[in-house]
């Protein structure tokens, strides 16, 4: 199966401090990649990296068989990215932002697919309220609309389950077992629980060197014995 994902090397620096030290990964088409790590560590980094947020220092990086460096546009419309920052116009209504979106996307059945994330993210009785008396568990919800609303190939998560409540949870990740077999993805979390159950490949990165990677099915008592021994954060479940 070819790689949706490649990794080679990749590098990044900000100032004098090196985030990432030569990582090097691959992620099969469809794959989901678990990644763990202290904060600081470089996991945000490295999602960054792959979203085009960030160009990388050294190293090749390629989503969808186009390099982040290269063809920065043809990464941009193959990924969807949920990320702490929702990426919404607060004075703008839920359906005025997935229509700006669906513009920019060319998504051809723009006002069904967006009465489709409405209606499944149970968003539909707030469509014609502005984003800005959106709770943060509201907004994080329609940032997910927003992120798969063009069908994206790669979905890049970034802590997606923080600041959630337990009805946006169930939300998420019913959504997520909907569309698992239509993506590839990369979740960056701390939430092992979520991490094991998703990850067909499991990573832990620290110190912006990779110091574990597994695929699916390891025990997850190993795996939390692991997880301790290079992630020092107190309570890890």
């Amino acid at each position: 199966m070819p790689l949706e994902i490649e990794v080679e090397g990749l590098r990044k620096t900000f100032g004098r401090r090196e985030v990432l030290k030569g990582l090097s990964f691959g992620l099969e088409r469809g794959g989901f990649l678990s990644i763990f790590g202290p904060n600081g560590a470089g996991k945000t980094t490295t999602l960054r990296v792959l979203a085009t947020l960030l160009t990388p220092g050294a190293g090749k990086v390629c989503v969808a068989g186009h390099d982040v460096r290269e063809d920065a546009m043809p990464v941009r419309r193959t990924i969807g990215l949920i990320s702490h920052n929702p990426m919404l116009y607060l004075d703008l209504t839920a359906q005025e932002n997935l229509r700006f979106y669906g513009d920019m996307y060319g998504v051809e059945d723009r006002d069904a697919r967006i009465d489709e994330l409405l209606d499944r993210l149970e968003l539909s009785h707030r469509r014609y309220d502005v984003v800005r008396t959106y709770s943060k568990g509201m907004r994080q919800r329609l940032a997910i609309a927003r992120a798969i609303l063009h069908r994206p190939r790669v979905l890049l998560l970034d802590e997606p389950h923080s600041g959630l409540d337990p009805r946006a949870v169930d939300i998420l990740d019913g959504l997520l077992a909907e569309i698992r077999d239509e993506h590839t993805f990369v979740m960056v979390t701390h939430n092992i629980a979520k991490g094991l159950e998703w990850g067909s490949q499991l990573m832990i990165i620290e110190n912006g060197r990779i110091a574990y990677e597994h695929a699916a099915g390891v025990d997850p008592d190993a795996f939390v014995a692991v997880y301790r021994e290079h992630v020092q954060e107190g309570s890890v479940l």
